[in-house]
């Protein structure tokens, strides 16, 4: 009983970190461009001459992620899509724009760090887990 009581407790307070990051980098760091060095990234990845217009839509998506992780909508299906973006967008950072990343090649393994929590948030502690992406 309490053991599940914690990992519905753990599961929440995860979920809302979990939320709270893609919030974060989201608004503050793509949408209000408080670091312009994601802009860079952006246009080095893409584009120079549209960096500022997708930095932004890549801000929209990621706080619209944040409303997704909270709502545990299709939690599953949210759970895959965070790993593969974030596995995409770091293993692309890092082939690209390595000299513009905060922690350079240490970068993957907070990437990879992150990806872990969101698998073991969703696949360890959801109590209403079942083997269908649904």
């Amino acid at each position: 009983m309490f053991d599940s009581m914690f990992k519905e407790y753990l599961n929440s307070i995860l979920n809302v970190i979990i939320a709270s990051v893609w919030f974060i980098n989201g608004l503050i760091f793509k949408i209000l461009d408080v670091i312009p060095r994601h802009e860079q990234i952006v246009g080095e990845v893409f584009s120079k001459n549209a960096s500022s217009v997708l930095t932004f839509i890549i801000g929209l998506g990621e706080v619209a992620l944040a409303f997704w992780v909270l709502s545990k909508y299709r939690s599953k299906l949210c759970t895959i899509f965070q790993i593969i973006i974030i596995a995409a967008m770091n293993i692309i950072e890092f082939i690209v724009v390595l000299d513009l990343l905060l922690w350079g090649k240490l970068n993957i393994v907070f990437a990879f760090a992150f990806m872990g929590l969101i698998y073991f948030n969703e696949y360890k502690l959801n109590k209403n887990f079942n083997y269908e992406v649904s």
